[in-house]
């Protein structure tokens, strides 16, 4: 595993986003994971691991999270900026590995994204564009429509910044917070915990994100993709759901708030050959940390 970042350029200027980099560079099959609201790539380190061996394995720190930049103009941590901060990935995981590579015989990038929540939308937005060069995508626990509902629980544990006292507390906060990760092994645990917050000059941690990131929870997502008919219930995103043509693999949790039953079914039947798959005794979202999580993600990609 390596650790690399790229600047990104986004109104007026320049950002760091920061990756984990798994796998073979020159491997032409490049899967690209994006975490959920709050959390950073190092939540797909068992994912990765577990690809890196057929795939090369990006994994995104999104601004404002990890070890990406905090921006100056809180304002600007929107669907926008995210989309754009994921073009400007595809971009460097599509680039040749080497100079050769820019010969004609050169192989293909075969590009798959992997998006958990948050990082799901900005997938789904992506795969919508005209001639993305997203093959397959997997949405982790996130759909066509997100209700206000879950969208105000997740808002109520971002943005107060914090302080922890030890990383057994960062660890019992993580436990009560994610519990609808479903069930965790002690190492996995604390591995979230490790990797979720960061050690301040008084010995005490606090959470690696800006908390500003919460403003941006608000019902415009993006200008080219107006919300539809649903706004009261929610985040709309039927619009870019139809545009959507790559096949696409949805997990569920069984007792997600994020996205329930009734819109993974027209979900489906607007999309008849998206596949789908429910995890039992998850919410949201899961945590892709199991093997059962991993092979069917390994599965999906794979085929």
């Amino acid at each position: 595993m390596r650790q690399l970042y790229f600047h990104a350029l986004h109104n007026g200027g320049f950002h760091r986003i920061a990756y984990t980099d798994w796998g073979d560079a020159a491997n032409p099959h490049v899967v690209i994971c994006v975490h959920g609201l709050a959390r950073n790539s190092r939540d797909f380190d068992f994912l990765a691991d577990a690809l890196s061996a057929d795939c090369h394995v990006i994994c995104m720190d999104v601004v404002g999270r990890g070890d990406s930049d905090w921006l100056d103009n809180k304002s600007d941590y929107t669907f926008s900026t995210y989309t754009a901060d994921g073009a400007a990935m595809i971009a460097r995981a599509s680039a040749p590995a080497e100079p050769k590579w820019f010969a004609r015989d050169a192989p293909v990038t075969k590009l798959d994204w992997i998006g958990t929540s948050m990082g799901g939308m900005i997938g789904m937005f992506l795969a919508a564009k005209k001639n993305s060069p997203i093959r397959r995508l997997v949405l982790n626990d996130v759909g066509a429509l997100i209700p206000w509902t879950a969208l105000f629980r997740m808002k109520g544990y971002v943005g107060h910044g914090v302080r922890f006292p030890s990383l057994e507390r960062v660890e019992a906060n993580l436990r009560e917070v994610c519990a609808p990760f479903g069930p965790l092994t002690d190492a996995q645990w604390r591995h979230l915990a490790e990797h979720s917050a960061r050690r301040e000059e008084d010995g005490s941690y606090v959470m690696r994100y800006d908390p500003a990131i919460a403003r941006g929870m608000h019902g415009h997502v993006d200008a080219e993709f107006p919300l539809g008919p649903d706004v009261l219930r929610g985040i709309d995103l039927w619009n870019v759901w139809s545009k959507v043509a790559c096949p696409t693999l949805v997990l569920r949790g069984a007792e997600s708030d994020v996205l329930r039953p009734n819109i993974l079914k027209q979900m489906k039947e607007r999309k008849p050959d998206m596949e789908s798959i429910e995890f039992a005794g998850v919410g949201h979202a899961p945590a892709l940390m199991g093997a059962d999580q991993i092979s069917a993600v390994k599965r999906f990609l794979l085929q």
